[in-house]
């Protein structure tokens, strides 16, 4: 038990001291002197009854509005069925051809099922892709969970862009219908009948992902 809240505590701390530095608009603007960077990765969310929430619908026009800037040359979205039988990464791309982020430069990613694992494939399958600049662009406070996780797993530079909601709130009322039925995983199982609760704690932490 001590040790569970010491870690809760130090989470907080981290991520407390990520969003201490740079406000996600100075990162926008850092990231602007070396743009284009190759792409950016975008973690999933849950599809609940086929469609996007809020936060999901946040992500997905950011990562387009840094496309459509030309911040980023490709958008690279993450995520398995995890809690829901929606396929993330793939229903997440159809959100965005929607949008207008050409087919060609959307790159998918569906082993993932944490956060830290969003990152870590999806950094991998993008550097295998050709890609040598990577961005992650998603919600501040999963910018902050990830920061760390990346300064130890990924020998690669990796721009933290967490959303500048000023930037896309003029896009959020844009409801795309899109056929998520064509998403769905083939024999689906939720994660919490396929791990129990320490197994998916340590995929959180990043401690799933195979050993080199």
């Amino acid at each position: 038990m001590k040790k569970l809240i010491y870690i809760v505590l130090l989470s907080v701390f981290i991520q407390a001291c990520y969003l201490l530095g740079p406000s996600p608009k100075k990162r926008l603007r850092q990231a602007r002197k070396v743009q284009p960077i190759d792409v950016a990765i975008v973690p999933g969310l849950p599809l609940y009854h086929g469609t996007w929430d809020t936060l999901l619908k946040t992500r997905i026009l950011w990562s387009v509005y840094l496309y459509k800037q030309g911040v980023v040359k490709k958008i690279l979205y993450s995520g398995n069925a995890v809690y829901t039988k929606w396929m993330e990464g793939k229903a997440m791309a159809d959100y965005a051809k929607s949008l207008g982020v050409k087919s060609e430069d959307i790159l998918i990613d569906t082993i993932a099922e944490h956060s830290t694992e969003n990152l870590f494939y999806g950094h991998q399958l993008a550097k295998d892709r050709g890609c040598k600049s990577f961005a992650v662009a998603t919600d501040p406070f999963q910018c902050a969970m990830l920061y760390k996780f990346s300064r130890k797993k990924i020998k690669d530079k990796v721009h933290f862009l967490p959303v500048v909601f000023d930037s896309i709130a003029n896009s959020f009322n844009v409801n795309p219908e899109i056929d998520t039925t064509k998403n769905i995983a083939i024999n689906f199982v939720p994660i919490e009948q396929r791990q129990d609760m320490k197994k998916r704690m340590s995929g959180t932490r990043g401690k799933n992902i195979p050993a080199k």
